[in-house]
């Protein structure tokens, strides 16, 4: 993409981020600006495997960024047309032309349910809308989505009447693009069974009026069975804030370790950019002065080794190194390389490395001790850092001294020798 077209798509993550974070009703609980950076982040997948040109992949992911914004206007019905507006008023303020705007108005209106849309990117948005039919995500998504629908639609929908909704929205759907037909119509069809079978079961364990009274629970049951519920969802909530818990330390560590690495580099620089200087000045000035002042030639030398190795220190803090950049299929079944760093796939093929990374997302234990390898590594690398930036400043601190000492007795020399000169 062009570098106009980047920040367009910057200054729209911009805008809608702080519409869906400011002016959405906080009843809202699954079109939120998550589920919109989900749906980017489903577009770029998609557009990858489709190999979508520049332009067109510029368009889509204007259209994803903006879909869902009319959900700000306070409700759910016809969203669609408010966030045409806003994406057109966007479009507009920054001189976007006709036929990115047309495009743009056509994949949001492709979004509209039951989903006819007409071109590739259409179709990429659609399934993009709708990717987490067929992860795992699908259950808690569906959650979120009824409690919506309580909370915001003002409808009372019981879990018995969302069941049948949802089987026979997944009977009736289907995804468009090669890749998730491939990758995520089978885990939706694997859903929609689950679905069937609850219900059946749920219509076979109906008891007549007649059984009802005969097999009603006795108290004690009914508190047993909702002593298990209840210790069932504590664990399940333990769990996942356990998991929130897991992702806030990796990401605290990471950020530390990157502005520590940020901080290193930055002190480099500024050494590096010392020290130049002072070479610059002792070529061009001081090594003038040594044919009058012979006793010169011992300070400017040190001071020269100790800017150059310095320079030599600071350089070796910062000086990037890569791995071989491949992988093998045995590795991650192995699960012996690290994902997370680009020093071990950037020779691969885009197909390899998306498999693989299908590989690590799907394994819960694989994905954790990447992150862990990540962090680690970082730190290796962060203490090489230091450790020769550490030598650099002891070198140029300590050299300085020495230097500027030996200048002074340089300097007092020739006045010695000229109070007890004879004659």
């Amino acid at each position: 993409m062009t570098e106009n077209q980047i920040l367009l798509l910057q200054e729209a993550e911009t805008l809608v981020s702080d519409l869906l974070t400011n002016k959405l009703s906080k009843s809202i609980r699954f079109h939120t600006l998550q589920h919109t950076q989900e749906v980017v982040a489903a577009s770029n997948l998609l557009s990858d495997q489709q190999q979508l040109p520049d332009d067109d992949r510029f368009v889509l992911l204007l259209a994803a960024w903006f879909h869902d914004t009319g959900y700000t206007s306070g409700q759910a019905k016809d969203h669609e047309t408010v966030s045409i507006k806003l994406a057109g008023d966007f479009l507009t303020a920054h001189s976007a032309s006709e036929e990115t705007r047309n495009k743009v108005i056509g994949c949001i209106n492709a979004t509209r349910l039951p989903s006819n849309p007409t071109s590739t990117i259409e179709r990429i948005i659609c399934d993009a809308d709708l990717f987490h039919l067929g992860t795992n995500d699908f259950k808690e998504k569906n959650r979120l989505l009824r409690e919506e629908i309580i909370e915001f639609g003002g409808k009372d929908v019981s879990k018995k009447e969302w069941r049948r909704l949802n089987i026979r929205f997944l009977e009736a759907h289907q995804y468009f693009t090669p890749y998730a037909k491939e990758k995520l119509d089978p885990i939706k069809t694997t859903h929609l069974a689950e679905l069937k079978l609850k219900d059946k079961n749920d219509g076979d364990m109906k008891p007549g009026k007649k059984e009802k009274e005969k097999e009603k629970p006795s108290n004690n049951k009914v508190a047993v069975v909702a002593k298990k519920t209840a210790e069932a969802k504590a664990k399940a909530e333990k769990e996942k804030q356990s998991e929130r818990g897991i992702s806030t330390v990796f990401r605290i560590v990471a950020q530390n370790q990157n502005n520590l690495s940020g901080m290193a580099d930055s002190k480099a620089n500024i050494l590096i950019s010392v020290n130049s200087i002072i070479l610059s000045i002792i070529i061009s000035t001081l090594s003038t002065k040594l044919e009058t002042n012979p006793n010169l030639l011992i300070p400017v030398i040190t001071l020269v080794i100790v800017c150059v190795s310095a320079i030599v220190f600071s350089i070796l803090a910062t000086r990037p190194n890569t791995n071989h950049g491949t992988f093998t299929q045995e590795d991650i079944h192995n699960k012996k390389t690290n994902l997370l760093f680009f020093g071990n796939f950037y020779k691969m093929s885009l197909p390899d490395y998306d498999w693989a990374m299908q590989e690590m997302l799907a394994d819960k234990d694989y994905l954790y001790s990447s992150i862990a390898k990540d962090n680690y590594f970082l730190g290796v690398v962060l203490a090489r850092k230091y450790r020769f930036l550490r030598y650099a400043y002891n070198i140029f601190m300590f050299g300085l001294i020495i230097s500027m000492l030996a200048f002074a007795v340089a300097i007092m020399i020739p006045e010695a020798t000229d109070v007890y000169k004879p004659g």
